[in-house]
């Protein structure tokens, strides 16, 4: 029997509903070798932030998440194909922990279960009975297209040397915050919210997604290996445009500036020097404090959203409490 608290669940007893559904629903049929990759991925583990964010948006208004289930999984899988494609740009061979499904398999295996993915994805939206429906599907695909926008973005970011500050924030918003955003819209329609309180959510969503972003920047920087699940220094040993050296490159002057630049241009140096010299760098611009406060910026800012929502407070702590822990995670 669901454990309840003042009919809201828990983080964690969410997390289990949402690991419970993907561990027994395996997704497939002949070819196999199509569907193998998505469960793969699926059972590989993750935060289960997004599927977890519907259900808590639905318990704010309603007692019965049942019906949020499957939308919530839709937004999963959805999630999690983009990350098979953005691997492949990216040419990640690290994933939780575990080889990339291009790299277990090969880049057409991972395009074409990604694809399909996509399409299981809808699939599961299907499955939700809501007066609403109409609605959410098209917060679905308005955010698909924002995110396949955002990552366009970020691909072309990589060939500017101008990126500012207001231009990466956008390209963040599109290619993170928004799914974020649409998982607490979704889910408060599905709960039956009205418009006021489900778009409340959606910015109370789009702003801890902003902030999610930045702390993965932090940590790439600044995170433990071990725990963070990737090697760290990823972003500074590709160039990668990051909040943090967007406003490396806004603050540096005289020899900060000429040493940063040349360690952008270098072709010779090693990944090991680069990482510890552009660190150097951000250490002594302290754009560690910079980020980080950034990051307080849009919490609270979310949070005021949030407390505008026509529920009672109390029902508000769990999500307040995941809020917290996303700003402040480790990995």
């Amino acid at each position: 029997m669901d454990i309840k608290n003042d009919f809201m669940y828990s983080i964690s007893k969410l997390q289990e509903k949402v690991n419970d559904f993907i561990s027994k629903d395996n997704i497939g049929r002949e070819p196999f070798s199509l569907y193998d990759p998505i469960n793969y991925t699926l059972k590989s583990g993750g935060k289960r932030i997004r599927p977890v964010l519907v259900l808590m948006a639905c318990n704010l208004f309603s007692d019965d998440i049942e019906n949020a289930i499957k939308p919530a999984i839709g937004l999963e899988i959805f999630h999690n194909f983009t990350l098979l494609h953005d691997d492949i740009m990216d040419h990640a061979e690290i994933r939780r922990g575990n080889p990339t499904v291009h790299k277990k398999w090969n880049e057409n295996t991972a395009i074409l279960s990604g694809d399909a993915m996509f399409i299981k994805a809808y699939e599961y939206f299907l499955d939700c009975e809501s007066p609403n429906f109409k609605e959410i599907l098209k917060v679905f695909n308005i955010t698909a297209l924002e995110v396949c926008e955002g990552q366009q973005y970020d691909m072309e970011f990589e060939e500017r040397d101008n990126v500012t500050e207001q231009e990466y924030l956008r390209m963040i918003e599109l290619k993170t915050s928004v799914l974020l955003a649409a998982a607490l819209k979704i889910g408060a329609l599905i709960g039956g919210a009205n418009v006021k309180d489900a778009n409340l959510l959606y910015e109370f969503g789009r702003n801890i997604g902003l902030a999610f972003q930045l702390q993965d920047d932090f940590l790439d920087v600044y995170g433990d290996t071990e725990v963070f699940g990737k090697q760290i220094g990823g972003d500074i040993a590709a160039n990668k445009k990051t909040f943090m050296l967007i406003k490396a490159q806004e603050l540096a002057q005289g020899n900060n500036k000429t040493q940063l630049n040349d360690l952008l241009r270098s072709k010779d140096i090693s990944r090991e020097k680069k990482v510890k010299a552009v660190t150097e760098v951000y250490n002594s611009l302290q754009i560690k404090e910079i980020v980080q406060k950034k990051i307080q910026e849009l919490n609270k800012k979310a949070l005021d959203y949030l407390n505008k929502v026509s529920v009672l407070e109390d029902k508000k702590s769990e999500l307040k409490k995941l809020a917290s822990k996303l700003i402040t995670r480790d990995n």
